[in-house]
């Protein structure tokens, strides 16, 4: 089966949130990514080559048009500027299985925020660079602005309107 990139989305939450305060949807995203790459040690010796795995280094990158009082976008800008983690899912909107959403969970440091303006829409760039490791797992329930419907359902002439 073939990914759609528009089927995953980052979610993120400020680190010092509390018990049930929800994540945030990162409004006009337009892409996101996560990258894995590996600092390879690679040393000549006497008899050859030595070529062996060092440590990983994870990485969120978001780009989403601007949205002054999006709660998404904030948080990444406050992270950065307040000096605070965030905690960041990638979440398949195609439910699994098992009915749940398959999603990787980091803590991440902002790294960097652009806001770039040319002579259409604001274009915000994140990097959020991760904690550690990430950590792989299902979410049971997403956000209701994950699942809302963009557009509008069909209308019967006739049958619509004002009285």
């Amino acid at each position: 089966m073939v990914k759609e990139g528009k089927k995953t989305i980052l979610l993120v939450q400020p680190i010092d949130a509390t018990i049930g305060d929800q994540s945030m949807i990162i409004a006009n995203s337009t892409e996101n990514g996560h990258s894995t790459e590996n600092e390879l040690m690679d040393e000549m010796t006497k008899n050859g080559r030595v070529l062996a795995y060092g440590h990983n280094s994870e990485s969120f990158e978001i780009t989403a048009f601007g949205e002054k009082v999006d709660p998404g976008q904030l948080a990444i800008i406050a992270a950065i500027k307040k000096k605070k983690k965030l905690r960041v899912w990638e979440v398949d909107l195609v439910a699994n299985e098992a009915g749940t959403y398959d999603s990787i969970f980091a803590y991440c440091f902002v790294e960097s925020v652009e806001k770039s303006n040319g002579d259409s829409f604001q274009e915000v760039t994140a990097t959020l660079q991760v904690e550690g490791e990430s950590q792989e797992g299902t979410l049971t329930m997403l956000p209701a602005a994950a699942t809302a419907q963009s557009s509008y359902d069909f209308e019967t002439a006739g049958e619509t309107g004002t009285p």
